[in-house]
């Protein structure tokens, strides 16, 4: 894999949700029109679901009807592969899992795209999007929810090595 395979699973991510803005979600009135769509904080996930599972990324998708925290595998994975997603250690399609982060337990639902994204789970964080006043205070808040969360996961992971 390039090493700028991240960054154009990120663009794809954003390419596809900004597509969903113009058309599915247009004009519906959960659309806070101060949003955009953006990836943030992504990096790599330390949670490995399966055994041998490739690499997903951790971050959160601010979006102008939702912000979610993503486990976003760096390869697209056919969301209605049973197969493929229980490889991949993702979860079914529309089915929840509990998944932990340090201290924090996250209810991540499967989700699926076509044109390209494939599978996914997905945590919603907030939803409508109306509490933020613009593009800023939504991206400062998807921040520092991925600092708490690898603080969370470092602060653990460090404890149990000095087990």
């Amino acid at each position: 894999m390039s090493d700028d395979a991240p960054q154009r699973r990120l663009a794809g991510l954003e390419a596809v949700f900004r597509r969903i803005a113009t058309t599915r979600m247009r004009g519906v009135p959960v659309l806070n029109p101060a949003l955009s769509v953006q990836a943030v904080g992504f990096g790599p996930d330390p949670l490995r679901t399966a055994p041998g599972a490739a690499p997903t990324m951790l971050g959160v998708l601010v979006t102008p009807w939702f912000m979610n925290l993503l486990r976003l595998p760096l390869q697209p994975v056919d969301g209605h592969d049973a197969t493929a997603l229980q490889a991949a250690g993702l979860a079914p399609l529309g089915h929840t899992v509990v998944r932990r982060y340090g201290e924090h337990a996250l209810d991540f639902t499967g989700a699926h795209e076509a044109e390209g994204l494939g599978a996914w789970e997905q945590a919603s964080l907030f939803s409508p999007m109306f509490a933020f006043a613009d593009q800023p205070a939504a991206v400062a808040t998807a921040r520092e929810v991925m600092r708490l969360l690898r603080q969370s996961w470092s602060e653990t992971s460090d404890r149990e090595r000095t087990r």
